[in-house]
């Protein structure tokens, strides 16, 4: 689901907390009123963080899953504006801790002992859960967070703009770059791949065949198809046919709805506003390949549900989190199809969901399916900031695009060292 519509802070960041906890000491609790009360249920008292999703009706949604628990008093703490990542952690340090919060997989809150340990309540519908999803939660053969969405990132393009410019949906990123060009117009920049670009750092790191980290937790981005990817990748940013001053990043789809940009990059949350504003003259594409070793790549984003180790309410918070993101399929269903589209993390219900049977969802949901990676729970927010730094020092700046992966090994080096020793 996107970011909130009245703040420019993409959360569609992966967010993970490298120096989280650790820098989070330094950062203020989020006011004294820990929201502890209310609901409809009896005994326990939790409270769940949230940010605030864009979508309507989204805050309703949760609100109303928790008030039909019985079990226990469960409130909503609807964190708005850009600080959702600092208030969190800021807070898990406190009295005022949430018993329960979404986030992404984490290992640092793992090996921190932050979040709780729940293979328990997980294990007997793992089977039912995409296999990816459930890997990207385990840590030693343990799971961590139970997946709510799934998100997948790929190109939109209006159709009939390739049409006219006589494009093909482009291939290979050279491909691409040509097709920017010839969309290009005096009004219309031939593609939007968010103002920063961080957004495409992973899948054109997949899509040149290589990883983030491979299964033995090295190193696996530092390669001449990468180089190469971020070289093409500087003449793209270059070209002057990047929109690269949206009035919102890539998340939201105001650039293409509003016909700012031919192609555009974002998820398939975004699928129903942008029919709604375009009607069919939408098509979709995985990031194409970088070259000949490398395959075109999907990113599932998502978010995840964690228990909050440190609480007073383990069992409850973690009977809680079985209720509904386990058992109630009902509210699973409506939390990934109501409110946008997402793909269920549930084979079940995806293998159930007639909205993404067919048209432009369907297309999306054979995309992820062909071309899907997930997040490695080892790269940290650290490895994240290194690779940004290799967009910003070769790609921005022109650099030398080896030279920034060699510096960004090092630094990735050093954080795995800490993490597995």
């Amino acid at each position: 689901m996107s970011a909130m519509s009245n703040s420019n802070w993409s959360r569609r960041s992966l967010f993970r907390a490298a120096a989280g906890m650790a820098a989070a000491g330094t950062l203020a609790a989020c006011g004294s009123n820990n929201g502890r009360g209310g609901g409809s249920g009896s005994g326990k008292n939790l409270v769940q963080f949230f940010h605030a999703y864009g979508e309507a009706g989204t805050e309703q949604a949760i609100k109303k899953y928790a008030k039909a628990y019985t079990e226990a008093n469960v409130t909503t703490q609807w964190i708005t504006g850009s600080d959702f990542e600092s208030k969190l952690f800021a807070t898990l340090l406190t009295k005022n801790a949430p018993d329960l919060f979404e986030f992404h997989p984490q290992i640092q809150l793992v090996k921190s002992g932050q979040v709780a340990d729940l293979t328990d309540i997980i294990d007997p519908v793992k089977d039912d859960f995409n296999q990816a999803d459930i890997a990207s939660h385990t840590v030693d053969g343990k799971i961590y967070g139970v997946r709510m969405i799934d998100d997948p990132q790929f190109f939109f393009y209006r159709k009939s703009m390739l049409e006219k410019a006589n494009v093909a949906v482009p291939q290979t990123l050279d491909e691409l770059i040509e097709a920017a060009a010839k969309l290009t117009t005096s009004k219309v920049k031939g593609a939007f791949l968010g103002n920063d670009l961080h957004s495409v750092i992973n899948p054109m790191i997949w899509s040149a065949g290589a990883d983030t980290l491979n299964d033995k937790n090295e190193p696996a981005f530092n390669t001449d198809g990468v180089a190469e990817g971020l070289t093409k990748m500087r003449k793209l940013f270059t070209s002057g046919n990047l929109l690269l001053d949206a009035p919102a990043d890539y998340w939201d789809p105001s650039a293409i709805n509003q016909g700012l940009c031919a192609i555009q990059f974002c998820g398939m949350w975004a699928m129903p506003a942008m029919q709604k504003a375009l009607g069919d003259d939408l098509g979709v594409f995985a990031f194409p390949k970088v070259n000949d070793a490398g395959k075109p790549s999907v990113y599932n984003g998502g978010w995840s549900m964690f228990v909050n180790a440190k609480g007073e309410n383990v069992d409850a918070a973690k009977e809680y989190v079985k209720w509904l993101w386990i058992e109630q399929k009902k509210y699973q269903e409506d939390w990934a199809l109501s409110y946008g589209f997402h793909i269920p993390p549930r084979t079940s219900i995806a293998e159930s969901a007639t909205k993404l049977k067919s048209g432009l969802p369907a297309e999306g949901v054979k995309l992820f399916g062909e071309y899907g990676h997930f997040d490695n729970i080892g790269w940290t927010q650290a490895m994240i900031t290194a690779t940004e730094n290799v967009f910003a020092d070769s790609v921005r700046k022109g650099g030398d695009p080896k030279a920034a992966l060699d510096k960004a090994e090092k630094t990735v080096n050093a954080e795995l060292k800490k993490l597995f020793g």
